[in-house]
């Protein structure tokens, strides 16, 4: 995927969120795929974790939780 065409820009991102996405590739696709909007409240709860483990967790459930 071109990151240059996701409607997100890294300022935005938490550099951890990023970073959890980047080691799952099938997630982050997913979330480049979803509308601005779905990205910015997946952004928000994002904002709120601080552990690395929690952060990738969390990135990974994004796919888990879209096969539901």
């Amino acid at each position: 995927m071109d990151i240059s065409s996701s409607k997100i820009f890294s300022p935005d991102m938490p550099m951890g969120f990023d970073m959890a996405l980047a080691k799952n590739e099938l997630a982050r696709s997913y979330f480049y795929a979803l509308p601005e909007q779905s990205q910015v409240q997946i952004i928000g709860q994002a904002n709120s974790i601080h552990s690395k483990e929690e952060m990738q967790a969390y990135a990974d459930s994004l796919v888990k939780n879209s096969f539901m």
